[in-house]
């Protein structure tokens, strides 16, 4: 089980284990804004299982920072739907080939299937007569900064309002 841990001011900082969390708050450096369906039963005290905590202090994390390009960023930007047909993607295809200058950015790589990323081989869309299905862009908000958050509990949903 994992725990979403925010800052001060709400903002989702980091996914850390539950342990972790257990010892953020008995050490009351942090307080529990959600917590899952099993306790954790010690020797002596049961605590709830924290989903969601909140830091009692602000942590200045730096702001700023740009998203880092990723294949997993890429597919989970997109929904793991194929840019092309909309079925399921398991690959990211450069709208702008790299042979053709295309470079590894947000705007020029989108989520594909293997079938179209094929098919579509060494040529642009528009070469090839297809339009894209989605937008590429660059995503923005703290919480795409979180690691591991696209493998997230529905309690986090209404912390995360950012990730979509």
């Amino acid at each position: 089980m994992r725990t979403l841990v925010l800052n001060a001011g709400y903002e989702p900082l980091a996914v850390v284990s539950f342990r972790r969390a257990i010892v953020l708050v008995l050490a009351g450096k942090a307080t529990v804004l959600a917590q899952g369906d099993h306790p954790v039963i010690g020797g002596s005290m049961t605590l709830p299982r924290p989903s969601v905590i909140l830091l009692g202090r602000y942590v200045r994390a730096p702001h700023g920072r740009a998203v880092p390009v990723s294949r997993r960023g890429v597919l989970r930007r997109d929904a793991h739907r194929c840019a092309y047909c909309g079925v399921h993607a398991t690959t990211v295809d450069h709208v702008l080939p790299r042979s053709r200058g295309g470079k590894d950015t947000w705007e020029n790589l989108v989520a594909c299937c293997v079938g179209c990323n094929n098919a579509k081989g060494n040529r642009t869309p528009e070469e090839k007569g297809w339009a894209l299905r989605v937008r590429a862009y660059t995503p923005r908000g703290t919480a795409w900064l979180v690691r591991a958050v696209d493998h997230r509990d529905p309690a986090w949903d209404e912390f995360l309002q950012e990730v979509a």
